[in-house]
């Protein structure tokens, strides 16, 4: 029995390690990777490294297993990973289509106000921190694409930041506010980086200017539930609610919609019209709305400490 479980084990590690590659040479986005390489680890821990053969009854025992203790988000990447490993690694079919229907739920992000955002911003301590927090608000980004921005990105001439590796694999271009550029200016002259924007805290400010990795993610998104909480801010707050509330009061602010979905790359313009119902529309071009909204902050202005 010993021998067959070794003989399993090893069969599932070598086939894990096929799953790693040919998700890497897939292109998927880094935190596709982790989910679908958990995934396996994780069913593989279930049937004790067994998966080759799995029954469509093996199945619902797993994912019933799985939906008592974890989210549907989780249990729909638990599915497309072990398919995923099914059709590239296994090459076999799947024996239980249409097995997970998730309910379709709409809910709507906690939105935290411009006076919110101000007392958030303010009562950061740490100034990479607090800069990178503003970063990711004024130029409405998701958390890994503020992690990897670099030098490189931001043009300052053409008051716009290239966005690399967007979701979906895309790249995007989005305005760069007077008040962000110069904070971010005067962030780098502290650290002087010659390629991140926001280098790891690992080694103190000596070591910044030769860190090769970023701020880390899990840092970043403790430090500001801290915050948040000495805020006494009563909402579910996280990195990607600043891209939530800059769209809401870019909308507020009167951008047009169209901009506001291109500017935080949404696919479709139905992901953006969830912002409408805070809208008092005009034309007036997006970057003119965007500065006029900034230049409310006072952390360009001053010296940073």
């Amino acid at each position: 029995m010993e021998d067959m479980s070794a003989v399993a084990a090893s069969d599932f590690d070598r086939n894990y390690e096929l799953h790693l590659k040919h998700l890497k040479l897939k292109g998927l986005q880094p935190k596709t990777i982790e989910a679908y390489a958990r995934a396996i680890r994780r069913v593989g821990d279930y049937f004790d490294h067994q998966i080759g053969d799995l029954s469509e009854a093996d199945l619902v025992d797993y994912f019933n297993d799985l939906r008592e203790t974890h989210s549907w988000s989780s249990v729909k990447l638990d599915l497309y990973g072990l398919k995923f490993h099914y059709e590239h690694v296994l090459k076999k079919p799947w024996v239980a289509p249409g097995l997970i229907k998730p309910p379709r739920t709409q809910r709507l992000p906690d939105i935290i106000t411009v006076e919110e955002t101000v007392r958030i911003f303010l009562a950061t301590q740490v100034l990479s921190y607090r800069v990178f927090f503003f970063t990711l608000y004024s130029l409405g980004l998701r958390l890994g694409e503020g992690l990897r921005l670099t030098v490189a990105d931001i043009d300052g001439a053409r008051e716009r930041v290239h966005i690399r590796d967007a979701k979906g694999n895309k790249d995007r271009l989005v305005p760069l506010p007077t008040a962000t550029h110069q904070l971010l200016r005067r962030f780098w002259q502290r650290h002087r980086n010659p390629v991140l924007l926001f280098p790891n805290r690992h080694g103190g400010l000596a070591g910044a200017r030769s860190a090769r990795t970023p701020l880390d993610r899990g840092g970043v998104q403790k430090a500001l539930r801290a915050v948040v909480e000495s805020c006494g801010v009563k909402k579910h707050i996280s990195p990607h609610s600043l891209r939530h509330a800059y769209a809401t009061h870019l909308v507020e602010a009167g951008v047009e919609l169209t901009e506001v979905q291109d500017i935080l790359g949404h696919h479709s313009i139905l992901t953006t019209v969830r912002y409408t119902h805070l809208t008092d529309r005009s034309r007036q071009h997006a970057i003119d709305r965007i500065n006029a909204l900034m230049d409310r902050y006072r952390l360009a202005r001053g010296t940073t400490r």
